[in-house]
C-alpha cells in the first residue's frame, strides 16, 4: 500500500541547507497518495476555525496579541485522531491544521483595525466586518501562492520557520503516538478556570501594580513612575512561546517609555496644555480639567506621548522591511512569471504531487474576481464616486502586494507578523490619498478603516499561510489541496470573527471603564481621526519614533518588537518576560541537552493550553455578560486585598507552570 512507504521521522536534512545536487524527500513522498481532504478532516478544520476565531478575537482585543492557533489545533487534531483510533492521519491532520489556522490570521487582520470604527463612534455592521475580513483573506492567499516555491523550497534551510517547526514536530510525534493532547487539555483546563475566576467572578484582580503599596502610590503621583503586571494565564503562556529574547526587547520599549519618557514629561507637566491632553484622551469631565493633578497621571501621559512614539516606530519598521525584501519580491515574481509562461492549458502532469500548486491562471482568475468584488463592496457600500472607488482598490492591491513578502519573511525568520505596523502606514497613506480625492470626515474615516482592514487581513493571511505551506512541504502534503481548502477556512473565520466582535462590543465595548484594550485599533483611531477631520496630528512624535526605529535597526535591535513595547501598556508586556524566564529556566536546568529540549517542548504544550484555555473562557465570560449574567464581585475585585490575592495566585500559577514543565522526561 502507498501508506506503508510513509516514514514517521523527518529526514536528517529537513532543517539544514541542502548540499549541491541534494534533494529533500518529505515524510509523504511524491510517489505516495496520502489521504488529505476528507469529510472528517474538512469538518474538523471548520470546527477548529470557529472555536479558535472566537478565542483569538477575545484575547487579541484584550491584550493586543493574537496567539497563533496552528500549534494548539495540531495537538487537538492529533489527540482526536488517536482517541478515535484513526491511522495514517498525517495528511488529514495537516488539512485540519491548515483550515483551522485561518482563525488566528483572520482575527489579527480584523481586530487590529475594525474596532476603531466603534472607538470613533461610527457604524460597523456585520456585513462590513465580514466582507472586509473575507476579501482581505482571499487576497492574502492568492498573492502568496506565487511566492510559495521561493520561501518553502528555494530557501530551504535558510529560514528557521519557528512556528512551522513546532507544529510539524507535533504532527510527526502524533503520527508516532503520544500524550500531548492530554497534557494540552489539562493545561487548558487550569488556564481556563484560572482566567474564568477573574473574568467572571472577580475573585482577584486581573492586574497588579506598584500602587498596591504606599510608596508605589506616592511614586506614581509624585514622580509619574508606576509598574504594572497582568496576571492572566493566557498572557503568561504567550510569553513562554515568544521566548525571553523577544520578551525582553518588547519590554525594553515599555521601560523606556514608562521609566524614562513618562517621568521626564511628567516633571515638565506645567508646560503641557491640559486641554490638549484632555482632547487627545477624549476627556470631557470638567472636574478633571480643573484639577490637572488628576489628569496628569502616568497612564494618561503614556497615551499622550508614548503611544505616538510607538506608532512612528512601528510604521518605520514596516518601511525598513519592504526595503530589505525588495530583492525577494523580484525573485519570487520572476519565478511565478516563468511558471505562468510554462503552464500550457493548466497541465500539471509533469509536476510532482508535492510541488503542485493551483495553476497561475486559476490564481489570476481568483485575484481578479476578488478585486472586482472588493471594488463593488467599496463603491456601493462605502464610497460615492468612481474616482474614490478606483483609488481605494488601487491602494489595497499595491500595498497588499508590496507587503506580502515582508509578512511572509517575518514569519519565516522570527515567527512574528508585523501587520499592525504595516497597517498603520497603510492608514496614513490611504487617508492622505483619499483626502486628496475629496474624501474626509466620518465617511472618510469609515472608508479608510475598512480599506485598512482589508489590507491588514491580507498581510496577516499571507504571513500565516506561508507557515501552513512550509509544514506541508516538510511533511509532503499536496500544496494545491492546502490552497483550495484554505478558502473555506477563510470564509468560516471571517463570519465567526464578525459575529464575535459585535458580541464583545455590546458586552465590554472598546471605550471607557472596563472596556477591552484593543491597543492596535485604538492606535488606528488615533492616527486616522486628525487626518480625516483636520485636527492636530502629532507628526513630531511619529518622526521621533521613526528615527528611533532607524537607530535600533542600525545597531541590530529588532525595531518592530521594541516599538510594539513602546505602544502596548507595560502591564501587558511585563508578563511576557515572566513567561520567557520560565522558558529559559526550564530549558537550562540540566546539563543534558536532550532533557532540556524535552522540558522546553513540554512547556510549549502547557503554554499553548494556557493560551487556548484562557482565551476560550474569556469568550465564555463575554457571552455570559452579553446574556446579562453579572456574577462579578465588583467591590471586592477593586479592593487592595484582591490585588494582593491576585499577586499570590499569579505566583502560584508561575510555580505550577515551572514544576509541571520540569516533570518532562527524555522519552517524551
Amino acid at each position: 500500500m502507498e501508506q506503508e512507504r510513509i516514514r514517521t521521522s523527518l529526514p536528517e536534512n529537513a532543517y539544514r541547507e541542502l548540499k549541491s545536487g541534494e534533494e529533500y524527500t518529505p515524510l509523504m513522498p511524491a510517489s505516495t497518495s496520502p489521504r488529505e481532504a476528507t469529510v472528517y478532516s474538512v469538518l474538523m478544520g471548520v470546527v477548529m476555525a470557529v472555536v479558535f476565531s472566537a478565542a483569538a478575537a477575545f484575547l487579541g482585543l484584550k491584550v493586543g496579541q493574537v496567539f497563533e492557533a496552528a500549534i494548539p489545533i495540531a495537538i487537538i487534531a492529533v489527540g482526536m485522531g488517536n482517541m478515535l483510533g484513526k491511522k495514517n492521519m498525517l495528511g488529514q491532520n495537516v488539512i485540519i491544521q491548515s483550515i483551522g489556522a485561518s482563525s488566528g490570521v483572520i482575527v489579527a487582520g480584523a481586530i487590529f483595525t475594525l474596532p476603531a470604527l466603534y472607538i470613533l463612534g461610527l457604524d460597523a455592521a456585520f456585513w462590513q466586518v465580514f466582507l472586509s475580513s473575507l476579501f482581505g483573506g482571499l487576497l492574502g492567499i492568492v498573492l502568496l501562492i506565487p511566492f510559495r516555491k521561493y520561501f518553502v523550497k528555494e530557501m530551504h534551510g535558510k529560514y528557521p520557520f519557528p512556528e512551522a517547526t513546532a507544529t510539524t514536530e507535533v504532527l510527526v510525534s502524533g503520527e508516532k503516538g503520544g500524550n500531548q493532547a492530554r497534557l494540552l487539555a489539562v493545561a487548558g483546563l487550569v488556564g481556563g478556570l484560572y482566567d474564568f475566576a477573574v473574568g467572571t467572578f472577580g475573585l482577584w484582580t486581573e492586574s497588579v501594580s506598584t500602587r498596591i503599596c504606599a510608596w508605589g502610590a506616592a511614586a506614581a503621583d509624585k514622580f509619574k513612575v508606576v509598574f504594572s503586571l497582568n496576571t492572566s494565564a493566557a498572557v503568561l503562556g504567550l510569553g513562554y512561546i515568544i521566548g525571553l529574547k523577544y520578551a525582553l526587547i518588547i519590554t525594553a520599549g515599555s521601560c523606556l517609555v514608562w521609566f524614562v519618557i513618562v517621568p521626564v514629561v511628567g516633571s515638565l507637566a506645567g508646560s503641557i496644555d491640559p486641554a490638549a491632553l484632555a482632547a487627545t484622551l477624549g476627556v470631557t469631565d470638567k472636574t478633571l480639567l480643573a484639577d490637572p493633578a488628576q489628569l496628569f497621571t502616568p497612564e494618561n501621559l503614556f497615551a499622550y506621548i508614548g503611544k505616538p512614539l510607538g506608532i512612528g516606530g512601528i510604521a518605520m519598521a514596516g518601511i525598513i522591511g519592504i526595503v530589505k525584501q525588495s530583492k525577494i519580491i523580484r525573485q519570487a515574481v520572476g519565478l511565478a512569471v516563468s511558471e505562468f509562461g510554462g503552464d500550457k492549458g493548466g497541465g500539471l502532469a509533469d509536476v510532482s504531487r508535492t510541488q503542485r500548486d493551483l495553476t497561475m491562471k486559476r490564481v489570476l482568475t481568483i485575484l481578479v474576481a476578488t478585486l472586482l468584488s472588493t471594488f463593488v463592496f467599496f463603491h456601493f457600500g462605502l464610497l460615492d464616486g468612481w474616482v474614490q472607488s478606483v483609488t481605494a482598490i488601487l491602494i489595497v492591491f499595491v500595498i497588499a502586494f508590496l507587503f506580502t513578502t515582508v509578512a511572509a519573511n517575518a514569519i519565516a525568520i522570527v515567527g512574528t507578523n508585523p501587520v499592525s505596523g504595516m497597517t498603520l502606514m497603510t492608514l496614513i497613506l490611504s487617508s492622505l490619498i483619499l483626502v486628496s480625492v475629496g474624501l474626509n470626515g466620518t465617511t472618510g474615516m469609515t472608508a479608510a478603516l475598512i480599506i485598512g482592514g482589508v489590507v491588514c487581513t491580507a498581510l496577516s493571511m499571507a504571513g500565516g499561510f506561508i507557515t501552513d505551506l512550509k509544514i506541508g512541504y516538510w511533511l509532503g502534503t499536496t500544496p494545491k489541496t492546502q490552497e483550495t481548502w484554505k478558502f473555506l477556512g477563510t470564509f468560516v473565520s471571517a463570519a465567526t470573527v464578525a459575529g464575535v466582535m459585535i458580541v464583545l462590543n455590546k458586552s465590554y465595548g472598546f471605550v471607557g471603564e472596563g472596556a477591552l484594550v484593543a491597543p492596535q485599533a485604538n492606535a488606528m483611531a488615533a492616527v486616522i481621526q486628525p487626518l480625516m477631520t483636520g485636527g492636530q496630528t502629532p507628526w513630531m512624535l511619529y518622526f521621533c519614533g521613526a528615527m528611533l526605529a532607524l537607530v535600533l535597526t542600525s545597531i541590530g535591535v529588532p525595531a518592530l518588537a521594541f516599538a510594539l513595547g513602546m505602544f502596548i501598556p507595560m502591564s501587558l508586556n511585563a508578563p511576557l518576560v515572566t513567561g520567557g524566564l520560565v522558558a529559559w529556566f526550564v530549558s537550562n536546568r540540566s546539563q543534558d541537552k536532550a532533557l532540556n529540549k524535552a522540558r522546553f517542548d513540554r512547556g510549549t504544550l502547557i503554554a499553548s493550553g494556557f493560551i487556548a484555555g484562557g482565551a476560550l473562557m474569556g469568550v465564555v465570560s463575554a457571552v455570559l455578560k452579553f446574556a446579562g449574567a453579572d456574577w462579578k464581585l465588583a467591590a471586592w475585585a477593586s479592593s487592595n486585598a484582591a490585588e494582593w490575592v491576585g499577586l499570590a495566585m499569579y505566583a502560584a500559577l508561575v510555580a505550577y507552570f515551572a514544576w509541571h514543565t520540569l516533570r518532562a522526561k527524555k522519552e517524551e
